[in-house]
Order: structure tokens, then C-alpha cells, then sequence
């Protein structure tokens, strides 16, 4: 418990409890580390079975709409059997040959898995989502996504049937 007049303490470890009084921040160096800003967008995606979706112009939409100038905009897809990727945009070669590896890495009616509760690609799918990410993190500079030239943002549905995909678009900046 603090008494008044007295600074917080932190714990300095490892090894015994040993405490010191936490620095001081200046005024400047106190707002300088407090975000004015935290916006959220979301975006539903009709996928028409297995495959990738580019998703790159309508996240930039919604980080436009944040305003943005500085930041980090991070996508999550709340969904245990599609996944997202940063691939190369130019050459859609690139995305049917992962489509080719990861078929072979992880097939449909592998006898392998026991979860097949919603058809011979159901625990493929949620392989393939955990192999690659739920979640992805993209810098924003002067108000725009920090992409490469040749990278785009997938959304890659695992399932062979249609799904409608749930992701939320989360913007921290000034």
C-alpha cells in the first residue's frame, strides 16, 4: 500500500525481494507513452470454400477510417479452421503452390485424426489454422499500411464448403 507523498516501488529480481523507488517520468515522457487512440473495425468474409481471399484493400479501408497517421493495426480472425498469411499479391501462382504443400502436409481423411465430427477435412482444417496465424500485426506510417511491394493480406479458409469469416481490425496510434 502506498502512504501519501510516496512513489511507486518496483521488484528488481532475480534473487531476493529487493525494491527501489520507481523513476520519475516528466510530463512529456508520460503523455508521450499513453496512446490517444484505439479503434476497432470489423469484416466479414463469404469464402466459397477452400482457398485465399484478399483482404489487403479492405483492412486499408478500415485503418483510413481510423485515422491513423502512426500505429499498429492488428487482424485477428475468430475462427479455429482458417487462418491469415501476408503472401505475395503479383503472382497467385504462389498461393495455389502453398495450397499444393500444405494438401500434402496435412490431407483431408488423414486416418491420422479422430476429430472428424464435420467431414474428412475438419481436424485438416484446424491443423492448417494453428501451422499458420489467427492473428497478424502491420505497422501504419503517415496514415497508411506498412506493406511491402509485392506482400497482400489473406484470409485463408481451410474448409471446402463456404463460411462466413468473422475478423475484428484493431488500430492503436495517433
Amino acid at each position: 500500500m502506498l502512504g501519501l507523498g510516496r512513489r511507486p516501488s518496483r521488484v528488481i529480481g532475480p534473487g531476493p525481494a529487493v525494491t527501489e523507488p520507481a523513476p520519475e517520468l516528466s510530463s512529456a515522457v508520460a503523455r508521450a507513452n499513453v496512446s490517444p487512440m484505439i479503434y476497432r473495425g470489423e469484416l466479414t468474409v463469404a469464402t466459397q470454400g477452400r482457398g485465399t481471399y484478399d483482404i489487403t484493400e479492405d483492412v486499408r479501408r478500415i485503418v483510413a477510417g481510423s485515422r491513423a497517421i502512426e500505429g499498429l493495426a492488428t487482424i485477428w480472425i475468430a475462427h479455429t479452421s482458417a487462418s491469415l498469411i501476408v503472401c505475395e499479391n503479383a503472382d497467385p501462382s504462389v498461393r495455389s503452390d502453398l495450397e499444393a504443400f500444405v494438401a500434402r502436409l496435412v490431407p483431408d481423411g488423414d486416418k491420422l485424426f479422430r476429430h472428424d465430427a464435420e467431414g474428412a477435412d475438419d481436424m485438416p482444417a484446424h491443423v492448417r489454422s494453428v501451422l499458420t496465424q489467427t492473428s497478424i500485426g502491420v505497422p501504419i506510417a503517415r496514415g497508411k499500411l506498412v506493406l511491402g511491394t509485392w506482400q497482400g493480406l489473406y484470409l485463408w479458409e481451410h474448409r471446402t464448403a463456404p463460411h462466413e469469416r468473422r475478423l475484428t481490425i484493431s488500430v492503436i496510434g495517433e
